[in-house]
């Protein structure tokens, strides 16, 4: 089915690929994001700017676009690394969305929801893993409200909904610093400039636990999936790559990467650790004739202190959405390095 998507952030690390996607399928795309870009890659892409926590721009924005079959939301309010998000603020942009599409989009089919692995409350400690879709933790979370908001707005409504959640999403987003991918990158490139071999900077748990991940295309091959099959309509799907991994069988092959030796588990801040660190970037970016960048653009170090402070497994099971059809699959491990080439091709890493 081709139609007439509406992406909701589509400039963020989540909707990239999927625009893409889309784009190459046929389908005609409406971004909307607060700062649209200047100019559109596509004459099947159109900008729009709404502040999606004024109910009224929202309204004013999609006024033209009564044709939209297709809502893929992946937007989320602004937020640090805490791992807490506020819930009235996510709900308020989400219920905004909805109805300014609603007044308008006359031939709806499908709202897709983006959510994460934070459903499950991973941010808060260990749990159950692996992690099913329809387990809901007691503590409350944005993910909770805004789908339930989904729900209730679906209820008797002829368009059916759906909803994802990855985990730890990585991509060759150059000018995206939330990407692990291009945190561990940075993070190696300025330790060999230190001639120090690839330290890992969490705990000894995490080091141990199990881990997962999201690729940025399997993701939007898999919202396409869903949205576009009606057998897959009305449920929420775990979305990782399909594998799981331990950073003591990962780590070694990427200090291999870098030409570095495997180094020992240090446990510190990447963010206090690289917080002085532009002199020895610099020197990165001329010894290896790097586009010129600054550390903190290409890498956002509070990240990695996210991701590196949870001790606990992170799995979820993807068995339902393989069961709805969906198959595709991607070797973690294989993912970081080539990931890493792709930043290293570009320039934008050594």
């Amino acid at each position: 089915m081709i139609g007439k998507a509406l992406v909701v952030g589509a400039t963020g690390a989540v909707a990239l690929r999927l625009v893409e996607r889309l784009l190459t399928e046929g389908w005609t795309v409406v971004g909307l994001c607060r700062t649209p870009p200047t100019t559109s890659p596509s004459t099947q892409l159109a900008y729009v700017q709404a502040d999606l926590y004024d109910a009224a721009d929202c309204v004013r924005a999609l006024a033209g676009h009564a044709d939209v079959t297709h809502v893929v939301y992946t937007a989320r309010a602004k937020h640090g690394e805490t791992g807490t998000e506020s819930i009235p603020e996510n709900a308020a942009m989400l219920a905004a969305t909805l109805d300014a599409v609603l007044s308008t989009a006359r031939d709806l089919a499908h709202v897709h929801l983006v959510e994460g692995g934070k459903w499950y409350g991973l941010h808060l400690g260990p749990y159950p893993t692996p992690a099913y879709e329809d387990e809901r933790p007691a503590t409350p979370n944005f993910y909770h409200a805004q789908e339930d908001l989904l729900r209730e707005r679906q209820r008797g409504q002829p368009w059916t909904w759906s909803a994802s959640r990855p985990n730890i999403l990585c991509d060759f987003v150059p000018g995206r610093a939330r990407n692990l991918t291009s945190v561990l990158g940075a993070w190696a490139a300025i330790l060999r400039e230190l001639g120090e071999p690839l330290h890992f900077p969490g705990s000894p748990a995490r080091w141990h636990a199990l881990m997962e991940a999201t690729d940025g295309t399997l993701l939007a091959n898999a919202i396409a999936f869903v949205s576009t099959h009606p057998a897959a309509a009305n449920r929420a799907y775990n979305v990782t790559n399909g594998d799981v991994f331990r950073w003591e069988r990962v780590w070694p092959r990427i200090a291999a990467h870098f030409g570095m030796r495997c180094g020992d588990v240090r446990p510190a801040s990447l963010e206090a650790s690289m917080r002085d660190m532009e002199p020895a970037w610099q020197r990165v970016v001329q010894r290896h004739a790097l586009r010129p960048s600054r550390l903190a653009d290409v890498a956002a170090f509070a990240f990695g202190d996210f991701v590196f402070r949870l001790d606990h497994d992170m799995m979820s099971s993807t068995t339902r959405i393989r069961q709805a059809g969906f198959h595709e699959v991607v070797d973690s491990e294989a993912m970081f390095l080539r990931q890493l080439a792709q930043y290293r091709e570009a320039r934008i890493l050594p």
